[in-house]
């Protein structure tokens, strides 16, 4: 006797499980993270990119991974401190202005207060061995914490073949013949548009796994909120805005 066909059961159907929606963060929620991020963001940009990765990619599912990756190749392009700018941006996505804002504040402002105090104790004592030898004992860890961030964020960026040639060819210019690094961004940019041209496959993978953003809040399919969509209206408040302010 032929055994049953059980290949669309009950069971194998409820096996199949779809991640839960993310709920919306609220803006008490975000407020606690920036100022938490802020005050374990260690390693520079590279390992607060990497701690901003992990937390709001992985683990919270804010934002989806291609987006993430894409605001962090447009922060690289910009002048100043990427990670803040990465963070801003995030936060602004997320409740807009204010939420922009309260991520940029709360991301720098913690070492402030550190450099407050070390600057006191600098003004006070003078030269303190103690302040030396912890200085002198995170030096190793926060040059692990890069390492790891350097590989975490590589793998994710990193999609192929000619993108590691890219990055290898990026790092000898820069460590070996002191290529200044506005020169290493504008040439990897025009290799990049060249290659998109002649070689579309290496160059234009921005596509991802349909499944791997199932839930999250940002994913990188979803569309965009109303307050970042283009607008010339807002825009010409905004440039208005910080001409004012600079």
């Amino acid at each position: 006797m032929a055994e049953p066909d059980r290949s669309s059961s009950p069971a194998d159907e409820s096996s199949v499980q779809v991640a839960p929606a993310a709920p919306h963060p609220t803006f008490r929620e975000a407020l606690l993270f920036w100022a938490k991020l802020g005050l374990i963001s260690f390693g520079g940009p590279t390992g607060q990119i990497a701690i901003m990765h992990s937390e709001l990619v992985e683990k919270k599912r804010w934002i989806g991974e291609r987006r993430f990756l894409h605001a962090l190749n447009f922060c690289m392009l910009l002048p100043g401190p990427e990670a803040t700018q990465l963070a801003t941006y995030i936060g602004w996505l997320l409740h807009r202005t204010w939420g922009g804002i309260a991520a940029g504040a709360l991301f720098v402002l913690p070492s402030v207060f550190i450099l407050w105090i070390l600057s006191y104790i600098r003004a006070r004592f003078g030269n303190v061995d103690w302040v030396a030898a912890v200085f002198y004992g995170v030096k190793p860890a926060v040059l692990a914490i890069v390492a790891i961030a350097v590989i975490r964020v590589g793998r994710k960026a990193l999609k192929n073949e000619v993108m590691w040639i890219i990055a290898a060819a990026a790092f000898v210019a820069l460590y070996f013949f002191h290529v200044p690094f506005p020169a290493i961004v504008v040439g990897a940019g025009l290799f990049g548009l060249m290659g998109s041209k002649v070689w579309r496959a290496k160059f234009l993978v921005t596509g991802g796994h349909a499944g791997a953003e199932t839930g999250t809040v940002m994913g990188d399919d979803s569309e965009a909120p109303a307050h970042a969509k283009p607008s010339l209206r807002r825009g010409l408040k905004v440039v208005i805005t910080c001409l004012l302010v600079w």
